[in-house]
């Protein structure tokens, strides 16, 4: 496990005004990077609620409703180690090119669940598989959503998988992960990488507001 330097105070990003931004990375020179793991339902590896506590690593979490119904007592220990749960729609469906209606239900359903679950209304949200339209936007923006996050760098069996030739994580740089069994690995090569480019894991939701 690296050790980080304390993140820096946080400059906020500020949303444009009409529609929504829809982000890989977030547009900050400050020296951080963004970890995120989506979904919910494949598998919630025991040990990870504990070390995301015991190393103060920010997450946040992009949840399908109906998976945090069914296991809200395992997000609320990682909600309370730190983490932020955030919108990911109820059925993980595919939303690019569907009707206004097919999309907003999903998207103001899961956020709708996620308040009842956990208090809080979620803020930002991001399209399965990444694929989303205007439609999509101005959806999640009805719904109360901020911004929407798609991302710069997958980890999946603990290896990172860039999205650039230079193969190393920027400031501002979102990395996805997902609740698979191999979170601890992904979780571990996500902060070695942040380490290696000099940077430290801050929080999504203290950048957007």
């Amino acid at each position: 496990m690296p050790t980080f330097p304390e993140a820096p105070p946080p400059q906020v990003v500020m949303t444009a005004t009409g529609a929504l931004p829809f982000w890989h990375s977030l547009p900050t020179d400050q020296r951080v990077a963004f970890i995120t793991i989506d979904d919910g339902e494949l598998a919630r590896p025991p040990a990870v609620p504990d070390f995301i506590r015991e190393a103060h690593i920010p997450v946040t979490m992009f949840l399908n409703s109906p998976a945090a119904g069914e296991h809200p007592d395992y997000f609320r220990r990682i909600e309370a180690a730190g983490g932020i749960v955030e919108n990911h729609t109820i059925t993980h469906t595919s939303l690019s090119g569907r009707s206004y209606a097919f999309q907003k239900h999903e998207i103001c359903g899961a956020a709708d669940r996620l308040e009842t679950l956990f208090g809080k209304r979620a803020t930002l949200f991001r399209p399965p598989y990444g694929e989303r339209d205007s439609t999509t936007l101005r959806a999640a923006q009805d719904c109360g959503a901020k911004a929407v996050l798609h991302w710069s760098e997958t980890v999946n069996e603990g290896k990172v998988r860039y999205q650039t030739p230079e193969k190393v994580i920027r400031p501002g740089d979102v990395l996805l992960m997902h609740f698979r069994p191999a979170l601890m690995d992904d979780l571990l090569a996500a902060l070695k990488a942040i380490h290696r480019a000099g940077l430290t894991p801050a929080l999504l939701e203290d950048y957007i507001r």
